[in-house]
């Protein structure tokens, strides 16, 4: 593995915080990077045996229903903070809710509502628990990612406001 992606590094940093099964990495990645960062469950498990083919992760213990933990070595360690340092390059967002209110105007009224309103109640949720979190959050970075978070969820929520539905 030349060079890390930015999924590889997400999981070398969490296996920074100790052993982890996939199912786990999918879950703590979930509750860490919330909305501004997204690792599915197929990514996880595709990346995972790369990264012990690159000898930067090693199979830990078995755990139950064949679960498989998976622990940082030393060059992991080295490829991550190598990646930290680097260049980031340009931010890609991926939406799909914003992908659907570029065609929405191929949507029937009815389903341009639905999806408004849906939208609507869930970044509303988002921005009601990065505020929590922002409130909450001891660590200087974790609060700056919290109001981002509440600052992206107001942002969508406002961008909601202005799609017309009918």
């Amino acid at each position: 593995m030349s060079e890390l992606n930015a999924t590889a590094a997400a999981l070398l940093g969490l296996l920074h915080e100790g052993p982890a099964t996939g199912g786990q990495l999918v879950s703590a990645a979930r509750d860490r990077f919330g909305a501004f960062f997204s690792v599915t469950r197929s990514q996880v498990y595709r990346e995972l045996p790369a990264l012990a083919d690159a000898g930067l992760v090693r199979l830990g213990k078995q755990g139950p229903r064949s679960s498989q933990q998976y622990l940082v070595t030393a060059a992991g360690k080295k490829a991550f903070k190598a990646w930290l340092g680097s260049e980031p390059g340009p931010d890609h967002l991926r939406s799909p809710l914003i992908l659907r209110l570029v065609h929405a105007n191929a949507l029937t009224t009815r389903q341009r509502t639905a999806l408004i309103e849906s939208a609507k109640k869930v970044y509303a949720e988002e921005q009601d628990a990065a505020k929590v979190a922002a409130k909450t959050a001891e660590d200087p970075y974790a609060k700056a990612i919290a109001e981002f978070g509440v600052a992206r969820a107001r942002a969508v929520l406002k961008l909601l406001d202005s799609i017309p539905t009918s």
